[in-house]
């Protein structure tokens, strides 16, 4: 993420600010708990909880993460990224643990925190969390810092930070075959799409998306609709303010869903799972983001047609076990797309064996153009 978008950031975490303190005071973020098991916890704290992972590994090494506000059981990226914590963990290269945010004034309070308990690597996860993470790496430059869905430069400066590691995701490009998977799907001729907050990691997706049904509709002359996004005029997008509220995840989806829209693109972190109620009451179909909603979402399987997944977990894992063995690489960031798994299109367990085998060889000459160049996604919020 550049300079240039940090002014959609900045208003966006206003709006999560002032909503937060709509529902009450602050909390003090907890101290540290454990689990043998599942490695995750419940918190008496609102604002966050902590936690390590049972699994043999190198105690010398501890690699800690902050959530975003969407919370550790998100269902999307900050369970991706715990999940890549805890792969580092079984493989023996680290000890891992966490601490959650429950609003963006948890972001450093949990960072000083984790500085104070020798974390030899902390893991920020979202773009919303760039500039704690960069003043925490300014005034603790012996600290290093990996932060998930944004580069290494200053946000403020665009220098690059020397004990930062950005790890960022082309998910245009997974955006991209699920729009063109959904326009050749939907019997309606309407599709829909919605995000938590209008920051590029969202957005990203949301532009893929259309674009994919442009290129459908051109391909085809066709002419499927889209509700919820225009990346001509992004200022008309739909959005529910929040990685956590599944009502309004809901609300919204069943206006689409009342407007004709039979596919749904969520991309809101938990509160997408409003989107699923939706679809199960309204019979309409959802493609997921960043995890296999299969998976991360069992419950909701029925109604996943596909999920654009993210390679959140492998990058994690990768750049902690990188860290335990001293390959740190401080001041640069890992861009990852379709043609390094940072992104790809997995079709649902249950209604994936409903698309075509025509439809999913077009979807796969499709990932080859676009892998090859063929195919230019031009969306603004793509990586650098």
């Amino acid at each position: 993420m550049r300079t240039t978008n940090m002014t959609r950031i900045a208003a966006a975490a206003a709006v999560v600010a002032l909503a937060a303190a709509g529902c009450g005071s602050k909390s003090t973020p907890a101290a540290s708990s454990s689990s043998s098991s599942t490695g995750t916890s419940s918190s008496s704290s609102a604002s966050s909880s902590s936690s390590t992972s049972g699994s043999a590994s190198n105690a010398n090494f501890l690699a800690c993460m902050v959530t975003d506000t969407g919370g550790i059981d998100d269902r999307s990226f900050n369970a991706s990224a715990w999940l890549g914590m805890q792969d580092a963990q079984k493989d023996g290269k680290a000890t891992v643990k966490y601490l959650q945010s429950s609003t963006e004034n948890d972001y450093v309070p949990n960072i000083t925190q984790l500085e104070g308990q020798n974390c030899k690597l902390i893991v920020t996860v979202g773009g919303l969390m760039a500039d704690a993470t960069d003043s925490q790496a300014a005034a603790k430059t012996g600290q290093n810092f990996a932060i998930v869905d944004n580069g290494s430069a200053d946000t403020k400066t665009n220098k690059p930070i020397a004990n930062v590691h950005g790890m960022e995701f082309n998910t245009a490009q997974g955006g991209f075959l699920a729009g063109y998977l959904a326009a050749a799907s939907s019997k309606s001729g309407v599709v829909a799409t919605w995000g938590g907050l209008n920051i590029p990691p969202v957005t990203i997706y949301m532009d893929g998306f259309w674009e994919g049904v442009q290129y459908y509709n051109h391909a085809k002359s066709k002419s499927v609709k889209v509700l919820g996004w225009d990346e001509t005029n992004p200022s008309s997008g739909t959005f529910s303010n929040s990685f956590t509220d599944t009502n309004k995840g809901k609300s919204i989806t069943d206006g689409f869903i009342n407007q004709g829209a039979d596919i749904v693109f969520p991309v809101a972190g938990g509160a997408g799972r409003g989107a699923t109620a939706s679809a199960k009451a309204g019979k309409a179909k959802v493609i997921w983001v960043d995890s296999d909603g299969c998976v991360s979402d069992s419950e909701d399987c029925s109604v996943f047609l596909a999920s654009v997944t993210k390679g959140i977990e492998t990058a994690v894992k990768k750049v902690v076990e990188d860290a335990a063995a001293g390959n740190f690489k401080g001041g640069t960031q890992d861009v990852l797309d379709l043609s390094n798994g940072g992104t790809d299109l997995v079709y649902g367990q249950q209604l994936g064996s409903s698309i075509p085998s025509d439809l999913q060889s077009q979807i796969t000459a499709l990932k080859a153009q676009i892998t090859g160049g063929t195919i230019k996604i031009t969306s603004p919020s793509q990586p650098k």
